[in-house]
C-alpha cells in the first residue's frame, strides 16, 4: 500500500466533484485517477465556499447543498487561518484572485497538492497540480 495522499480541490475542480463531472473535464487522466482513489484525502477550503457563495446565482450551485455533500462523501474542510493569510501575502504576484492564492497559501502550509485547471495558478508549480 502506498502513501496516503491529501489533495486540495480548487473551486471549479470542487464544483465538478460535486456535480459528477469529473471524467469528462479531466485534462490528465492520472490526476483523475489520483483524485478517485480512495486511499487518498480530498480536501476543500472554506475559501471555494465563500467563493461558491458570492457566485452561486451566477454559477447556478447551492453552497449549502455542496458542503453537505461534500462532508457527507468524507471531504475535510480546511479552514482559513491567519498563517495562510500570511502565506498567501508572501506569494509571487502571479495571480491577482484572493480565492486562489489563499487556497495556494492553505496546500503549501498544510502539505496539501492544490489541484486545479487555472492555467496562471499552474505558473506557481510548486504544491500545484493540473486537472
Amino acid at each position: 500500500m502506498g502513501r496516503k495522499l491529501r489533495y486540495l480541490l480548487d473551486t471549479h475542480v470542487l464544483i465538478w466533484a460535486a456535480n459528477g463531472a469529473l471524467d469528462s473535464k479531466a485534462t490528465l487522466k492520472s490526476t483523475l485517477a489520483a483524485i478517485k482513489d480512495i486511499d487518498n484525502d480530498l480536501c476543500f477550503s472554506s475559501a471555494a465556499v465563500w467563493e461558491i457563495v458570492i457566485k452561486s446565482e451566477r454559477i447556478n450551485v447551492d453552497p449549502e447543498r455542496l458542503c453537505s455533500g461534500l462532508v457527507a462523501r468524507g471531504y475535510r474542510e480546511i479552514p482559513i487561518t491567519t498563517a495562510h493569510a500570511l502565506e498567501a501575502a508572501k506569494l509571487p504576484d502571479i495571480h491577482k484572485d484572493p480565492f486562489d492564492r489563499i487556497m495556494l497559501a492553505q496546500a503549501r502550509l498544510e502539505g496539501i497538492c492544490l489541484v486545479t485547471c487555472d492555467k496562471v495558478v499552474l505558473k506557481y508549480q510548486e504544491g500545484v497540480l493540473e486537472f
